[in-house]
């Protein structure tokens, strides 16, 4: 074994099988053969590595699989990376994929520097980002069911007169309508018993949410950004459970670049060419972040519910969050006067929205908030 020496690996990890292939500093890349995904062969291949080289630097790609693997090589004393299969370096006119390519392909890359990590959670942090991401499958579920029950309706000429909100009235209607066909009412009752069933288990998934979040290490930055404008219960846990830890972004612009509003660009020579946002990193989190941003088309004001949601919090994070809502609904308004379409405007508003939030969420995490507040 070489002190001086680094060994690169690369992975290529499927359900079953690991294909590795190493390369020794910058020597030759070598095919070390195929291992299963057992702790025991995983332990096995871990001491072959460490024999080679005393330092280990791995890296595989971010797939169904998940972290445990990664953390595995961590415990065993690894440098390990998950990069973005998406900005893995790719030759034009490539035609031929197999495991054995894949995994020399990552050793070349890791070796070059060429690869992009991704954030890996903590295991507490996974574990509320899994409830949290079951609670928004539960709420897409819902809404699809509904919409599912309304195209019944529609196709066969029912129409409630009323304002076919789901409310209490609008689902007391339903309960009474009846069709002339058993079948018919026989799926119009199943289409309402899983509306019903759906609606259950959202609130069972949102009362473990609220259960749980009080004791999640970000709590206080929950708490923090839900005194902005938009920024409700759902948004600031769905927002960030899937961000993380915010002080990993050193700068704003790299949390907007995380989030995919930021616009593309094809610049060469003395032009310089802007375009649609890149739509890169996570979707959930940006859809959260324009769905927050369409409440600053309105003037600027504190209403009832924003009141509610300041109880507890110091009054620097309040304040920001003023200063944020006056700047935005500003902004939107001379871009509005501009001529710019409703669309571009909001995007161009959650992209400014997303340094706020960078902002308020760390200012939130370095001040006391009291941990018996409730999150609104």
């Amino acid at each position: 074994m070489e002190h001086n020496s680094t060994v690169y690996v690369g992975l290529d990890v499927h359900k079953e099988s690991i294909t590795v292939a190493y390369s020794i500093d910058a020597g030759e890349v070598e095919l070390l053969g195929k291992i299963g995904t057992t702790p025991a062969e995983i332990d096995r291949l871990c001491k072959r590595l460490q024999s080679k080289a005393r330092r280990v630097c791995v890296v595989y790609e971010a797939g169904p699989c998940g972290y445990g693997l990664y953390r595995r090589l961590v415990e065993q004393g690894f440098e390990c990376m998950v990069c973005a299969p998406s900005l893995i370096p790719r030759k034009p006119g490539e035609r031929v994929k197999t495991d054995r390519r894949d995994a020399i392909k990552l050793v070349r890359a890791l070796r070059a520097g060429d690869l992009s990590a991704v954030y890996v959670p903590g295991v507490e942090d996974e574990a509320f980002r899994d409830l949290a991401r079951a609670w928004a499958c539960a709420r897409d579920d819902l809404r699809q069911a509904r919409h599912r029950l309304k195209s019944f309706l529609l196709a066969h000429g029912v129409r409630y007169t009323g304002n076919a909100n789901w409310g209490p009235a609008h689902r007391r209607w339903l309960s009474e309508h009846t069709f002339d066909s058993e079948w018919q009412q026989l799926a119009f009752n199943e289409h309402r018993r899983t509306i019903e069933d759906r609606l259950a288990q959202c609130e069972r998934l949102e009362t473990a949410l609220r259960e749980a979040v009080i004791n999640w290490r970000f709590y206080p930055a929950v708490l923090g950004l839900q005194a902005m404008r938009g920024v409700q219960f759902v948004t600031a846990v769905g927002m960030l459970s899937e961000l993380g830890d915010l002080s990993r972004f050193e700068h704003p612009r790299q949390l907007m670049a995380w989030l995919g509003v930021t616009p593309s660009e094809y610049s060469s020579g003395g032009k310089r060419r802007q375009g649609s946002i890149t739509k890169t990193g996570n979707s959930y989190a940006r859809k959260l972040l324009v769905e927050a941003a369409w409440s600053y088309r309105h003037p600027a004001r504190v209403s009832r519910d924003i009141q509610c949601r300041h109880e507890g919090i110091p009054k620097a994070i309040i304040d920001r969050a003023w200063d944020a809502q006056v700047r935005l609904c500003r902004r939107y308004r001379k871009l509005a006067a501009r001529g710019k379409h409703v669309n571009i405007a909001v995007v161009a508003i959650a992209r400014e929205l997303a340094g706020f939030i960078w902002d308020v969420g760390r200012l939130a995490m370095s001040l006391a908030i009291p941990h018996n507040a409730k999150p609104a």
